[in-house]
């Protein structure tokens, strides 16, 4: 039995502890409402006996090492069988239920079946109910930060490369799963032909070998569309006659954010075949070359690459499915080119970029920067009704989700979403077997009629960058589903300037005790530890992402609990959050100001 089957969600049925439905782990029957334990979708609770508000102070999540034994010795429905415990004596009694809204990608309702567990944990329980106390492990603070800081990253820029003065001073990066592999992905890269750096983050669906494909390729296709004809003309001979050739970018990489070594001939191929196109198209005059329109070519192409490359197929069976399990899995992606004071940012799908504003008075305003490409979006539900016939108005985006599937209506790759269904059977069909056996490979979209429906071309934004603007976030939707972009350029900026420790205490005009007064500056005191304990604006926000409580203060025996989930429980309660803080120059800013 997997843990997933005995860590099975259920419902709430109080509407007025939770108006939204939330889920926990089981539901509870009885008709004292003040006892009815609803943790939300980033919490686990067991209630204490009180006449307030449930309280969570004693939720029990394990680290994955400690779950094992408790299975093989039958005690774990000892432990989790008191997870909802009512002020009455019964325990509370519903079936278990995942919610599809924590699925980035819903199955079918026919394919349901493969997407739940054969067994519940809730059959598991019924045979063996005990009342005993629930036990508590919790990391210390030591295991706690050598999780958050596995993979961070930091890089400094020299503030002149030998071309021009940088207005990044450097770049803060990190990453949290939540999926078992991370589906998310990260890069940057500063550009060695033209000027300027990259800097971008990949959520990835179905699977990470899009986001992992993208993550690879996206800059190199950006760069080649920022060369000028007689860079790309020099590297094209040098190809031709096997002499070395020119760098094109320079990539700040963590040891873990890997190239697939095995696919780099392909990939070269398929990107000299795009610029040979470029040199062919160009008939050499010198014209200036259009930031915008680079991004947007170079998102296009790429994407078309990936469909084109699992339609040919590959003699070479590895790659064969390798390209294959690109194009049917799929990425969003949000990129930004920084260079001098030019700030484009190029998005597709629901990765955010914000930019942090420092007023006058000290305070932080945050500046969006890009428009997340989903139901939310009103324009972008009426691009996609206009894009196709009327009679499809109500089925192609339907329950928030395209085809009432997939949540963002832009990506990489998602070729189920794109393809003809006469391809989708011709490619499954002569392909491997693993993807003929494959039943999401299989399944048709309901309402499938004129496709394609989904497209990975960005929606560009340009902003020219102020003394005031000091960084900005690009971060996956892991990040904006538990924090408020106010919350997210306060904590930053912050983090970067050191203000908060110089602020008053500000009680509002209240009466406070000499107790309550203590207790403030206590949490205060607490919040400049964990400044000092992170070294990377990434990891602090992460911090502050997955532990924060109610009063927006890091709760340590929180962000315990948290970390502990087992892989297969995380997912329910989060997803992977991948973040790059970039930090701007405002001297170097200002002085390109005065230059104009």
């Amino acid at each position: 039995m997997s843990i997933s089957a005995l860590l099975s969600m259920g419902r709430c049925c109080c509407r007025c502890c939770c108006p939204r439905g939330l889920w926990m782990l089981s539901a509870p029957c009885c008709d004292d409402r003040r006892m009815c334990v609803c943790p939300g979708p980033r919490r686990i609770g067991i209630p204490v006996r009180s006449s307030s508000l449930p309280l969570f102070s004693d939720a029990m999540p394990a680290p994955t090492q400690l779950f094992f034994p408790l299975i093989r010795h039958c005690e774990l429905s000892r432990i989790y069988g008191t997870a909802c415990y009512c002020h009455h004596r019964h325990l509370c009694c519903s079936p278990p239920y995942i919610p599809q809204s924590r699925l980035r990608y819903t199955p079918h309702p026919a394919y349901a079946t493969f997407y739940r567990p054969k067994e519940s944990w809730w059959q598991y329980t019924q045979g063996r109910r005990y009342a005993s106390t629930p036990q508590k492990f919790y990391l210390t603070p030591p295991q706690v930060n050598s999780i958050l800081k596995a993979n961070e990253y930091s890089f400094k820029v020299p503030e002149f490369d030998g071309k021009n003065v940088s207005s990044v001073l450097g770049f803060d990066s990190n990453q949290l799963p939540a999926n078992a592999p991370i589906e998310d992905r990260r890069s940057a890269a500063t550009c060695l032909q033209t000027r300027g750096m990259l800097l971008g983050v990949f959520d990835g669906h179905a699977g990470c070998a899009c986001s992992q494909a993208v993550s690879e390729r996206l800059f190199y296709y950006i760069a080649v569309s920022l060369l000028p004809h007689e860079t790309l003309l020099e590297i094209e001979n040098a190809v031709e006659s096997g002499r070395a050739l020119l760098p094109i970018l320079q990539w700040h990489k963590h040891p873990n954010d890997y190239f697939s070594k095995e696919a780099s001939k392909l990939y070269f191929n398929s990107l000299r075949t795009y610029w040979q196109e470029l040199i062919d198209l160009n008939t050499g005059e010198s014209t200036e070359i259009d930031v915008k329109e680079a991004l947007v070519n170079a998102f296009k192409r790429l994407d078309n690459d990936i469909s084109l490359e699992a339609q040919v197929g590959d003699p070479n069976s590895f790659l064969n499915y390798l390209v294959l399990r690109v194009a049917f899995s799929g990425a969003t992606a949000c990129v930004a080119h920084v260079d001098g004071v030019d700030l484009h940012v190029a998005n597709t799908g629901d990765s955010r970029a914000m930019l942090g504003v420092q007023e006058e008075d000290g305070s932080w305003s945050a500046v969006t920067l890009s428009n997340d490409h989903n139901a939310q979006n009103e324009r972008e539900v009426e691009r996609l009704k206009l894009e196709h016939p009327k009679n499809e108005a109500k089925s192609v985006v339907k329950q928030d989700r395209l085809l009432g599937l997939l949540m963002p209506f832009r990506a990489f790759g998602d070729v189920k979403f794109k393809w003809s269904i006469d391809l989708q059977k011709r490619v499954i069909e002569s392909g491997p077997d693993q993807l003929n056996d494959n039943e999401y490979t299989k399944f048709i979209p309901p309402n499938y009629y004129t496709p394609p429906y989904l497209t990975a071309e960005p929606e560009v934004t340009y902003h020219r960058l102020r003394p005031q603007d000091k960084f900005l976030v690009l971060a996956t939707d892991g990040l904006w589903e538990t924090m408020h972009r106010q919350d997210v350029v306060r904590i930053v900026g912050e983090y970067l300037t050191g203000m908060h420790h110089q602020q008053p205490i500000a009680v509002g005009g209240y009466k406070v005790t000499l107790g309550q007064m203590h207790g403030l500056l206590t949490e205060r005191r607490a919040k400049m530890s964990s400044v000092f304990e992170d070294q990377n604006a990434a990891t602090h926000l992460i911090r502050h992402a997955v532990g924060n409580n109610e009063f927006g203060a890091v709760d340590h025996e929180r962000l315990s609990k948290m970390l502990s989930l087992p892989e297969e429980l995380a997912r329910m309660y989060r997803d992977d959050i991948t973040i790059i803080v970039v930090q701007f120059n405002s001297h170097v800013v200002g002085a390109y100001q005065n230059q104009e």
